[in-house]
This record gives C-alpha cells, structure tokens and sequence, in this order.
C-alpha cells in the first residue's frame, strides 16, 4: 500500500500521510484533520476485502502520524456505508471453509481494533444507509454526528449471522445500554436518526447539507487542542472499560502525571496567566 514516508522521520516510524494515496475510497488532508470518504455512492458505499484491508492499515499507520491530529469518516452520495458487499465479500464467503472464514472475521475486528488504537479522535458523519459493517465503523468512531433521515442496522441477524460482531456486543451496550443494544442486534432494525440522538448512539442531529462541514469543524476544534493529552485520554477511554474503579483511578494518575510534563500544559497556564487564549502545539 502506497504512503508518504519522511525518510527524517523513518528512524522513529512516524510518518506523514497528507500525501498518502488510497485506493479504493477518497482521502483528503486539510490541515491536522483528514477525512476519509467511502466513495461508491452507486451502491451505498459497500466495503469489499480490499477496501477492508486498506482502512485497517491506514489506521494502523495513523498510530505513527505526525500531521494528521482528527479524522472524520464520511460516505459519499448521501448514504454512510451498507456494509458488505453482498457480491464481492458475501457471496465468496458463502464458499470458504471454516479456516479461511476466520481469517476474514479477524481481518474485520483488525479494523475495529486499529481505529480504538490509533491515538487521533474518529468522528463519524452518518447520513442515510449505516448497516452491517458500515454500523460498526460507525460504533468504533469516537463521536457520532448524523441526519435525521440516517438509518443504522446491525443487520447481521437477518443474514443468518450473530449479532456479536467486530466487537459489537461488548461495545454497543455501553453506548446505548444492554436492553436497546439486545433490540438492534436481535432483531436487525434500523435505528432512526432521532432514536440514535436519544439513546447516546449520535452526539447531534444536523442537517444533511450542513453534516460533513460540521463534522469537519468538530473534528478541527479537537485537533486544535492539545494533541498527546487527547491521544491519553482516547486510550483511556479505551482501556478503562477492563479495569476497577481503582485501577482506573491510578491509571488515570499516571496518565495525567506524563500529560503535566507537556509543553502544551505550560502553554496553558501560560496562557491563563497572561489572559490570552492558549494555542496548543501537540507536545
């Protein structure tokens, strides 16, 4: 997969990707947040094996990114995502053997794993068709922002499937709760636009016309804060979900002790100090 590389910076593995060419949806880089645009609007902007893999490496090499601080993930046409492509990934799966089949299932939590590890926050701008896998990127997002007309399934139930996939039943309970999530994944309707907004799935409803640009300055506003202290508090977030009230309590000690050690915290006090509203610089 094609990437742009600093040679100054290969020694420590971080990487560039303003310059990054995908392949098969749209990436564009406008200053620190990139937005990632599934682009086959013909046919709701279906996922295909190819397509799997290149988001899963992308955000794995998001992990290394100096210049890209908040990534939004939208679909083309005025729909998100249908999910598989039910002749390029449904329809060969329907002949492989159990081995094979694993391989794939774990290709897809990769992706779901990778964007939870990679430090930048994901912003999902959720319009029309959000189903099967497109409902998952959505759920692995960090914040939601959709339409009133979107409509979110976890339809694997009515393809023959568990409902437990990519780590949809240890996830979608704790943003919606355990009974709503058991309704969605059990029976494979959409959630509305306006059912999503009340149940914590999205963050806001805003109209389709205004959706993209204002995920777009939500995502810029994060990106323009401090930038290791957001990527602490992602993994924390994260990671918590494990651990006892203790262990989170000292967890988030020592995470917050490496955050004081930044130059973005002087910055603000600094900053407080001499009434002036801080400008973060990500270290």
């Amino acid at each position: 997969m094609s990437d742009t590389l600093d040679p100054a910076l290969a020694a420590g593995n971080q990487r560039r990707l303003a310059g990054y060419q995908a392949r098969h949806f749209r990436w564009q880089v406008d200053g620190k947040v990139a937005t990632v645009t599934l682009d086959r609007p013909e046919r709701k902007n279906p996922l295909t094996f190819d397509s799997y893999a290149e988001l899963r490496d992308l955000f794995g090499q998001l992990r290394h990114a100096v210049d890209v601080h908040a990534v939004v993930v939208t679909g083309a046409g005025g729909n998100f995502c249908s999910g598989g492509d039910v002749h390029e990934i449904i329809g060969p799966l329907v002949q492989l053997p159990a081995p094979e089949l694993l391989l794939f299932t774990r290709m897809t939590g990769d992706l779901v794993k990778a964007m939870r590890a990679c430090p930048q926050p994901v912003v999902a701008a959720v319009d029309g068709i959000c189903a099967g896998a497109g409902a998952i990127v959505a759920m692995a997002s960090d914040l939601r922002l959709a339409t009133a007309r979107s409509k979110t399934a976890f339809l694997f139930n009515r393809v023959g499937l568990a409902g437990c996939d990519m780590g949809a039943c240890a996830m979608l309970p704790r943003l919606i709760g355990q009974g709503r999530a058991s309704e969605l994944l059990y029976t494979g309707r959409a959630m509305s636009g306006e059912e999503g907004e009340r149940w914590g799935f999205h963050n806001r409803l805003v109209a389709p016309e205004d959706l993209l640009g204002e995920a777009q300055q939500l995502a810029a506003a994060i990106a323009a804060g401090p930038t290791f202290a957001n990527g602490i508090t992602k993994t924390m977030l994260h990671q918590e979900w494990a651990m006892t009230i203790d262990q989170a309590i000292e967890a988030e000690a020592q995470a917050q002790a490496l955050c004081m050690l930044t130059g973005d915290f002087r910055r603000a006090y600094e900053a407080f100090v001499a009434k002036r509203q801080p400008v973060f610089e990500g270290n």
